[in-house]
């Protein structure tokens, strides 16, 4: 039956987006004169590489998105006071004309705030140094220089001609990001703030409507959007009858953080509550993510892992993900069935049973369109519907485009089931393969900054660095050399030596950073050396106050039977980052730099710095690093890091949150690559290997078991 509607719509489905004049309605968004009902997915372009974007784009594409969302990463863009950066990944204006090129609309999130799992939620670190400034407030430090950014972007797109008032594609834009989960920390403040933003943002006349998501109080013309799992359950709906219900971020999966679980969402239950927002006269649906890419570098917030919602409809490589991706674009296609019905006709709604309803849409001229909603989750129910009988499996949704014949249904798939192996196509298990850069474990003496104090490690280190050493030295000299040293941090990873040798280790999690470390060591009798190296994994994303967060230490003591130092108010010298950060030993240097390095000699040490070559494998096929092996630590490949790795924090069942990390075909070389791997712990290289990633699907049509991906 699915079949017969493919057909009615083939025509439609074949044009290609129309740009120009967009406004909107109580109903939608209206373009041309014309209301739309519009599916949209995130993809994120610096969470994949510009040779993916045009294959991306074209699988949204035959996905039967309408739209491609993106916030834009103010940090990326300038990462110093008035110098910006548009290569590369970077290259915003370079996407958006894919997406043109492919007939696409877009939606730009500038924000500036994004959250977004992303380091910092965007914000550059210079802009913590502003004096007096407070961010995402009535303040005018931030104000200016969010002011500034925002015109800035705003700009560089009028100046391409990219706002669909222009001819271009971009037909949303996005100021500020889920305010409203934070407006009552800053008082009155807060909702001056949010009048301020709308003011600002309709003042740079993009002739495009304006958004603001999570914001009920988003003023006009501003429109206020829903980001959620269930927007068709819990959104309250647009603040006046003359906006349109939108739905900003339909959650396909969810990020995941080290320690934890991936998090699978079916698409039966994507497609149930994308029909049921719909039902209730929701006319834009975007899905986060569509394609959620790789957190390259150290661009992922705190805790946060560096492959990115994985479970999307597009995987973290690009290879279309089933059910999933399939049974959304039956969805798709069933809506544009009846789309101008959905948009002209009054909606009514009525009981076919205890947990059965219908949302009927009636034209005057006599065409007709019907949702048939089972909220039942456990049984099947048969329901009469305009003399007819209609099965509906539990928890589910029929759509019929003309009130007779049923296109689709939420809980029915019908599309091939795909699963992801990996097979193993380089080894590096020879002693050969490697060279080693060890560390060297800073004393007191080593160190050129100094206090008495504990510093916070998120204000001395300015972001530069994930690392950060604090050393002291003192004198011991009673006979009991047997002490415990006590710490107290905000973390986010402590290591701990005594004289230069690891005492100890420990960590937080993304819902505690704090933790504490209680560590047996033996004190010589004269001066000792206690080095302390603190780890960041990603800064805070979110909150109020960001600018005021902290990591680090805390409190750190010597506690024996014979006495107990407090040593928190001290002297202590600091060093930021690595020898081999400073040395930029994952880069090539050519000849000069093979000095820094040593055989490899299978003694593995904490903080140890690997490298060795290699061939690229031939073809195209997409390729993972497995690091498995491994503990903790950063992966480059020909100098672009790939990803921060944290192996060796389990889940609850005892597994990795991630052993394979992307590599990137662009950031290859036929032959003699590099990769240099951080390793904080005792990992193993000789154990990882690079892998070849492949997909298989099989047919599986059911009707009442609920699917869950693999």
């Amino acid at each position: 039956m699915f079949m017969y509607w493919l057909v009615l719509l083939a025509a439609a489905a074949a044009a290609t987006a129309v740009h120009g004049d967009v406004t909107y309605d109580g109903r939608s968004i209206i373009i041309n004169g014309q209301r739309k009902i519009l599916f949209s997915g995130s993809i994120h372009y610096p969470r994949s590489t510009p040779e993916m974007w045009p294959s991306l784009i074209s699988k949204a594409k035959d996905g039967g998105l309408d739209v491609i969302q993106t916030y834009v990463f103010w940090n990326l863009h300038e990462p110093q006071p008035g110098q910006f950066d548009f290569s590369g990944r970077r290259d915003l204006v370079s996407f958006i004309k894919e997406i043109q090129a492919q007939g696409l609309y877009a939606s730009l999130r500038i924000g500036p705030f994004i959250e977004s799992e992303w380091n910092y939620g965007g914000f550059p670190f210079w802009l913590h140094d502003v004096p007096n400034i407070i961010f995402r407030t009535d303040n005018e430090p931030f104000k200016a220089h969010m002011q500034n950014f925002t015109t800035m972007i705003v700009n560089v797109m009028k100046s391409e001609k990219l706002f669909a008032s222009q001819g271009g594609p971009i037909i949303l834009t996005q100021i500020e990001n889920e305010y409203q989960m934070v407006e009552g920390a800053f008082g009155r403040k807060g909702p001056a703030y949010v009048q301020w933003a709308a003011a600002m943002a309709v003042g740079l006349q993009t002739g495009v409507p304006w958004m603001m998501c999570k914001q009920d109080d988003a003023p006009d013309p501003v429109i206020n959007t829903c980001n959620g799992w269930q927007c068709g359950v819990t959104f309250r709906g647009p603040n006046s009858p003359n906006k349109p219900s939108i739905w900003t971020e339909n959650w396909t999966s969810f990020y995941q953080v080290y320690g934890g679980q991936p998090y699978i969402r079916s698409a039966e239950d994507i497609a149930f509550h994308v029909a049921l927002f719909i039902a209730k006269t929701g006319s834009f649906i975007n899905y986060y993510m569509y394609h959620g890419g790789t957190n390259f570098g150290r661009t992922a917030a705190a805790y946060v892992i560096t492959s990115y919602y994985d479970q999307a409809p597009l995987d973290e490589y690009g290879f279309i993900r089933q059910p999933k991706w399939g049974h959304l674009k039956e969805l798709h296609t069933a809506v544009k069935l009846c789309s101008e019905t959905l948009l002209s006709a009054a909606q009514t709604n009525y009981s076919l049973g205890t947990q059965q309803q219908a949302y009927v849409f009636q034209a005057e001229s006599g065409e007709c369109a019907a949702f048939l909603i089972n909220s039942d989750n456990t049984s099947q129910v048969t329901v009469h519907f305009e003399n007819s009988s209609y099965a509906l499996p539990p928890m589910s949704i029929s759509i019929l485009p003309d009130c007779k014949t049923v296109a689709f249904n939420t809980r029915t798939i019908n599309t091939q089931r795909s699963t992801r192996s990996m097979i193993r196509s380089i080894s590096f298990n020879s002693v050969e393969n490697w060279k080693e850069f060890r560390e060297a474990i800073p004393s007191f003496e080593d160190t050129s900054t100094t206090s008495n104090i504990l510093l916070d490690q998120i204000s001395t280190t300015k972001d530069a660095s994930d690392y950060l050493w604090y050393a002291f030295s003192f004198e011991h000299n009673y006979s009991d050399n047997k002490s415990v040293l006590h710490i107290d941090t905000k973390g986010h990873v402590l290591h701990a030596f005594v004289n230069g040798l690891l005492v100890g280790s420990a960590h937080g999690n993304h819902k505690n950073s704090s933790f504490t470390l209680d560590s047996m060591i033996f004190l010589n009798n004269g001066t000792n050396n206690v080095s302390l190296l603190s780890a960041t994994v990603g800064l805070p994303d979110s909150g109020a106050y960001l600018e005021r967060k902290t990591a680090g230490l805390q409190k750190v003591m010597i506690q024996s039977d014979q006495q107990s130092q407090d040593f928190t108010n001290y002297p202590w010298g600091y060093q930021i980052g690595l020898i081999g950060e400073k040395l930029q030993v994952f880069k090539d240097h050519g000849e000069a730099e093979e000095t820094v390095w040593d055989d490899f000699t299978s003694e593995l040490q904490p903080l140890t710095w690997y490298k060795t070559t290699f061939d690229a494998p031939q073809g195209n096929d997409s390729l993972a690093l497995n690091l498995a092996s491994m503990g903790k630590g950063e992966a480059w490949i020909n100098g672009e890091s790939i990803g921060r790795y944290w192996v060796s924090f389990r889940t609850p069942a005892g597994s990795p949150s991630q052993s394979w990390y992307n590599i990137p075909r662009s950031f290859l070389k036929p032959t003699a690559n590099s990769l240099v791997l951080l390793e904080e712990e005792n990992g193993d290289p000789q154990n990882i290997s690079i892998d070849t990633v492949l997909y298989r699907f099989k047919q599986d049509v059911h009707l009442k078991t609920h699917a869950q991906e693999e």
